[in-house]
C-alpha cells in the first residue's frame, strides 16, 4: 500500500523522470523539517517568507540550525517578497502557497534553470490544486489532509536527482534524529521511497489517501481538481467585486491563492470574531476566521474537496452575517 501510494503520487502529479516520492512521519511539518535538517548547510541559503508557516521555517534555520550564511526576505501578510533576490548559487527555502495569508507564488520563473543550489518548497496547500513547476523544484513536501481532505499524520517528501546527490555527498554537522535520517552508509535509503518507513505508520491514513487518489482520478485528475478550486475562487472574486465591505488580503490577483482564500472586512477585530461565531452557530460555516497570526478577517477553504456550489450558497450568508454584526455594533 505504501509503495502504491508513492508510485501513484508520482504518476498522478506527472513528476519528471528520476524524482522520488517517500512517505515520512509528522505531516508536512515533519517532511519539511526532515528536508531542512538533512540538506541545508552545504552552501548559503535564501529564505523567503510572508506568513506564519514560512516564518516558522525561517525561525528554525536561524535558531535551531543556526546557519550563519543565511539571508532572509520578508513581506507582510497579503504581499510577496522580491523573489528575484534569489541567488542561483544559494539554496532557497519558500512556501508555494502561504496557507495563512492566501498569497502564492505565481510561477517558478524566478528560479534559475542553471542554479547551483537546491530549492526547498513547502507546497502543502498547493499540490493537486495549483500548477507547480516541478523542474524548478528539488524538494517538495505536502500533507494529504489539505487539498485532498484526507486524514493527517504522514508527510509526503519529493526529491529531485539533484537533492539525492546532495544527500549522498553532504553530511550535516549537527546530530540527526532517527526520524530525519534519509541515508545509510552515505547512500540514499531507497526503501523510504519504495514503501519502507522510518517509523510505524497508520495504515488507516494510507488507505484513506489511496481512496482520495481514486476520487481525484474519478473527477478527471489533477487538472479537474485545479479547476474546482479555480471555480470557487472565481465565485469569491465576483462577490468581492460587487461588495464594498470585503476585499482580498492578497493585493495582486496573480498571487491570490485558490485554496486558502483570505479576506479582509471593514469591521474591527471583535466584530469579525462575532461574524465568524454567528456563521458557526447557524451551521453555515465552521472555522473560517483568519489564522491567529494573520490580520483579522475570513479564511475560506477552497481546496478540491469543496464543491463550488457550496461556496455559491455561502455568499448570501456572508452578507447576512455582516449585516447582523454591523447592526448590533
Amino acid at each position: 500500500m505504501l509503495r502504491d501510494a508513492c508510485e501513484r503520487t508520482a504518476q498522478i502529479l506527472g513528476l519528471p523522470p528520476g524524482y522520488r516520492v517517500g512517505i515520512v512521519p509528522a505531516s508536512d511539518t515533519g517532511a519539511f523539517e526532515l528536508a531542512m535538517w538533512s540538506l541545508l548547510g552545504e552552501r548559503p541559503v535564501d529564505v523567503f517568507y510572508w506568513e506564519s508557516f514560512g516564518k516558522g521555517w525561517k525561525t528554525d534555520i536561524e535558531q535551531q540550525l543556526q546557519l550563519e550564511q543565511a539571508r532572509y526576505f520578508e513581506a507582510p501578510y497579503g504581499q510577496l517578497p522580491d523573489l528575484n533576490q534569489a541567488d542561483p548559487a544559494h539554496d532557497v527555502v519558500f512556501t508555494w502557497n502561504g496557507t495563512t495569508s492566501g498569497v502564492r507564488v505565481p510561477n517558478g520563473d524566478w528560479i534559475a534553470e542553471d542554479r547551483e543550489g537546491l530549492t526547498l518548497c513547502d507546497a502543502t496547500s498547493a499540490v493537486f490544486a495549483q500548477s507547480l513547476d516541478w523542474e524548478k523544484l528539488d524538494v517538495v513536501t505536502f500533507s494529504w489532509q489539505k487539498v485532498l481532505g484526507g486524514e493527517g499524520a504522514h508527510g509526503v517528501l519529493i526529491l529531485s536527482p539533484r537533492a539525492v546527490a546532495r544527500l549522498e555527498r553532504w553530511t550535516p554537522p549537527w546530530p540527526m534524529p532517527k526520524i530525519f535520517r534519509l541515508t545509510k552508509g552515505g547512500k540514499l535509503n531507497e526503501g523510504i521511497f519504495q514503501g519502507a518507513t522510518i517509523n510505524t505508520p497508520s495504515m488507516l491514513c494510507v488507505a484513506d489517501y489511496l481512496d482520495a487518489l481514486d476520487w481525484l482520478e474519478s473527477l478527471g485528475g489533477v487538472a479537474a481538481c485545479q479547476q474546482r478550486s479555480q471555480q470557487s475562487l472565481a465565485l469569491l472574486e465576483a462577490f468581492v467585486a460587487q461588495t464594498p465591505w470585503i476585499d482580498f488580503l492578497a493585493t495582486e490577483p496573480a498571487t491570490r491563492s485558490n485554496t486558502s482564500v483570505c479576506l479582509m472586512l471593514d469591521l474591527p477585530a471583535e466584530r469579525v470574531k462575532a461574524m465568524v461565531a454567528l456563521l458557526a452557530d447557524e451551521g453555515v460555516a465552521l472555522d473560517i476566521g483568519a489564522y491567529r497570526d494573520a490580520p483579522a478577517g475570513l479564511r475560506i477553504w477552497c481546496g478540491a474537496t469543496v464543491d463550488p456550489a457550496d461556496i455559491e450558497v455561502l455568499l448570501p450568508w456572508l452578507s447576512w452575517a455582516y449585516e447582523n454584526v454591523s447592526e448590533s455594533n
